[in-house]
């Protein structure tokens, strides 16, 4: 291989240190994240084929993983929406408490997801201040799919607040003020202006959220109450797993928690690549 040949792939820098920056990039990344990987997939072939597809196709590990992805989908929808919203009033308007409010969207960033679990769990249980009120008219929110869900819109918030955030906070206010002079209604504004530019912060802001209520325990087991099949997480079938030492049947849900995740995140990445070439970001 020729010498331009083998410089093409990188990008010229006026800071030397690249073979051992990019050196230390790969066995950082092996040793946190590649080698445990591997060593959960390993685990998990060690079991045989019929364990793997006995405990994949189990009824209980089926509706722990459709739990715990379509509550995290819906959580991560709702959030971009109220998030995006959230971080639009904290950027464009100034009003007494706005800092308080700032300061709070972090919250559950800060609270250990035990304390997040047994709040929330005091608030909707049957008996608390909303659970109350939700019963009175028909329905219930803890110890069901809707608690789980509530739990991890509660923990997953600030990641879409964040990430969008600060791109608000660049965009020029011009660029809107030229839209409205050429005629464009408010509504068209949104949608053909501001939104196609916080379109890629939006979409990191959902691909985070949707990561984080995934693999989330804490906070969700005190509200769920756990219920085979109907509020059981996969996490908290994992644990189960484990205290019952059955360490392949835990392995093998976790591989299979890894490998959906990993497919809907690579999708997701590879659309907000796509729309950050087409929008013209970086």
């Amino acid at each position: 291989m020729s010498l331009a040949a083998s410089t093409r792939w990188r990008q010229p820098s006026i800071l030397p240190g690249f073979g051992l920056a990019f050196g230390t990039t790969l066995t950082a990344l092996c040793l946190i994240v590649l080698i445990p990987l591997t060593a959960l997939m390993l685990r998990a072939a060690g079991a045989g084929w019929a364990d793997i597809v006995a405990i994949a196709s189990s009824p209980r590990t089926l509706a722990a993983l459709r739990l715990s992805f379509g509550a995290a989908l819906i959580a991560a929808l709702v959030n971009t929406v109220f998030g995006l919203l959230i971080a639009w009033i904290l950027v464009r308007y100034e009003f007494p408490g706005r800092r308080l409010i700032d300061a709070a969207v972090d919250l559950p960033f800060a609270l250990p997801t035990a304390v997040a679990g047994i709040s929330l769990s005091a608030i909707y249980a049957p008996n608390g201040w909303v659970g109350s009120f939700a019963n009175q008219l028909g329905f219930q929110i803890a110890y069901t799919p809707l608690g789980v869900m509530v739990a991890l819109i509660f923990i997953g918030l600030p990641f879409v607040v964040r990430s969008v955030q600060p791109v608000l906070a660049e965009s020029e206010r011009s660029i809107e003020e030229a839209a409205a002079l050429l005629g464009a209604s408010r509504l068209r504004t949104v949608f053909r202006v501001i939104l196609p530019a916080v379109a890629p912060a939006v979409l990191t802001g959902f691909v985070l959220a949707f990561a984080r209520a995934v693999g989330e325990y804490g906070s969700v087991i005190f509200i769920a109450g756990n219920i085979p099949m109907v509020s059981e997480i996969a996490p908290l079938l994992i644990v189960i797993k484990l205290e019952q030492f059955d360490y392949a049947g835990a392995a093998v849900i976790g591989m299979m928690m890894l490998i959906v995740s990993f497919v809907m995140i690579l999708v997701l990445n590879l659309v907000q690549a796509w729309g950050r070439e087409r929008l013209g970001h970086v």
